[in-house]
């Protein structure tokens, strides 16, 4: 029975020794294409990290000293300024156009569409916030919300209420989720879906009652129940 062991052990030693010795047959046999490869790899990656670190990296640094002027004007509502800069500092489309591969530059969407929502120019809002790419907690929320906002004045109200769902639901906070809510229900009254607005407001109240739009939520229930009685 040791015998049987020993020869079943010795084969399987055997076949590995055959396993590694096709292996080092293959390498051997393509030792410079193996080479090539390795060195191919080898420079793309180091060509990228050198690429942040020489180019990307100084240009953000850039970008973000030029922005500093709009984002002042911006603060200071002056919208046109913001996007168009003046004689001596450069707005906000001007920082897309020459740094848009950066953080400042993607930044510079989401400033961009909002001056677009508040000086009533829609459509232009909604490309550049949709150019806008971003997962942060806050502004997630608001660019969404902001693409809901441009598209209710278009009167696209449906789209409207995507937007002012993604914006309550998909990064849920205090601050933005009940004033997305409360939007969303507001369309959803004027798409005469009073159902579901009332269970819009429901959940509001439930969640997020300590909030200022919950405080008030009771009277937009009230009105939705009237609402479904009277059909």
């Amino acid at each position: 029975m040791a015998k049987n062991d020993k020869g079943v052990i010795g084969n399987e030693i055997d076949q590995v020794g055959n396993v590694l010795t096709k292996t080092e047959m293959y390498i051997e046999d393509n030792r410079k294409l193996l080479m090539i490869i390795i060195g191919v790899i080898v420079l793309i990656v180091g060509g990228y990290l050198g690429y942040k670190k020489l180019y990307i990296a100084p240009m953000e640094d850039e970008a973000h000293q030029e922005m500093y002027m709009a984002e002042q004007y911006f603060a200071k509502d002056s919208f046109n300024l913001a996007l168009n800069g003046d004689a001596q500092y450069p707005g906000f489309l001007s920082i897309i156009d020459q740094y848009g591969s950066t953080k400042a530059g993607n930044l510079s969407n989401y400033y961009a569409g909002i001056c677009y929502l508040n000086i009533r120019q829609y459509e232009k809002a909604l490309e550049y916030l949709n150019n806008f790419s971003n997962d942060d907690n806050l502004l997630y929320p608001v660019s969404q919300g902001a693409m809901g906002d441009a598209n209710m004045e278009l009167g696209k109200t449906e789209e409207a209420l995507s937007y002012y769902k993604k914006a309550a639901d998909e990064k849920p906070n205090e601050f933005t989720s009940p004033i997305y809510m409360m939007k969303a229900g507001f369309a959803l009254e004027k798409l005469n879906k009073w159902e579901e607005a009332l269970a819009i407001y429901e959940r509001l109240e439930k969640e997020y009652n300590r909030t200022s739009e919950g405080r008030k939520i009771e009277k937009y229930i009230t009105r939705a129940k009237i609402k479904l009685n009277k059909q």
